[in-house]
């Protein structure tokens, strides 16, 4: 694989996880589609490691690590074949230069840092990519763990984006410390989110939209706790407002999250639940939703769409 020169890599250095896609470009029906050939997750949990603006060694040590381990599976890549973004919790950190010395020496590439702006816009044009070129519009809130991407788009075309200062990462962390959950923390870390999202909601509200679309991990893992579990309206699939305010009941039943006992969730997703169930409810709320359609990963591949129309 190493020499293989018609694949490409994409690597996400996220707030919650890393992840590196591989991928190479085959023809269906007519049209250049990418076809997963590898995928690799680490739990960083970068957004975690936040002491005073600044990321702590633990954190700084558990990313360098985990690149060190992508630079491996990456060895023979031209620097062409590859791309690596960093996210908001680099973007925010005091001492990023010092954590981006060292993670590209060790990853062996070149790594940008992303404004959210651009993500915003590779989060989409991955989403747009895997669905059908349909003219409606839609709304993709992409959640991840210091920031959630807002895009409202047509076809493979993105119309609006907003990169809005909550993630399930940083309200976890700061509302629900060790786990522990309370009918306050809830309440007070979902008006805080709301108000986020409400300084941007004019502008979308104004334009409309057919469908709504989760492109990131946490819209798939609560999809799947939600059917899992039966929470959503009428054995609905996908994302319901009514399944999510179900499971924040159940969140308040045990007062932990080591005292849940939900199916379909994994263990290394436990503590960004509370935060990403937050946070999406105040998406929901804000901006009307009552169902939401998960989509496979969107930063990613809109890193590999780049590299590959590139060349």
């Amino acid at each position: 694989m190493k020499g293989d020169a018609s694949l490409f890599a994409a690597i996400d250095l996220g707030s919650n996880a890393f992840r590196l896609m591989i991928g190479q470009s085959v023809k269906r029906n007519q049209q250049l589609m990418i076809q997963e050939v590898k995928t690799l997750r680490e739990p960083v949990r970068l957004a975690e490691g936040f002491q005073g603006g600044a990321l702590d060694e633990l954190a700084l040590d558990r990313g360098w690590q985990a690149l060190a381990r992508f630079g491996k599976k990456l060895r023979g890549f031209e620097a062409g074949r590859v791309r690596a973004v960093a996210t908001s919790a680099v973007r925010q950190a005091d001492n990023a230069p010092l954590f981006l010395a060292s993670a590209e020496r060790h990853l062996g590439f070149r790594i940008d840092v992303i404004s959210g702006h651009e993500e915003a816009q590779l989060v989409y044009a991955g989403v747009a990519h895997t669905l059908p070129d349909t003219q409606r519009m839609r709304l993709v809130v992409d959640i991840g763990g210091g920031s959630t991407e807002l895009i409202l788009g047509q076809g493979a075309q993105p119309l609006l984006t907003e990169s809005v200062a909550v993630g399930s990462g940083t309200v976890g962390a700061r509302y629900f410390p060790g786990g522990a959950i309370s009918a306050r923390a809830l309440l007070e870390a979902e008006r805080v989110a709301t108000l986020q999202f409400e300084r941007v909601a004019r502008r979308y509200r104004a334009k409309g939209w057919q469908q709504v679309i989760g492109s990131s991990g946490t819209a798939r893992m609560l999809a799947k706790v939600l059917k899992a579990n039966g929470l959503n309206d009428d054995g609905q699939g996908g994302v319901t407002y009514g399944g999510l305010l179900r499971l924040s009941l159940r969140l308040l039943e045990v007062g932990h999250v080591k005292q849940l006992k939900l199916a379909g969730l994994q263990a290394h997703r436990l503590s960004i639940l509370p935060g990403g169930l937050v946070v999406m409810l105040a998406a929901f709320k804000v901006f009307g939703v009552s169902h939401m359609t998960p989509s496979e990963p969107g930063l990613r591949l809109g890193v590999l769409h780049g590299l590959m129309s590139k060349h």
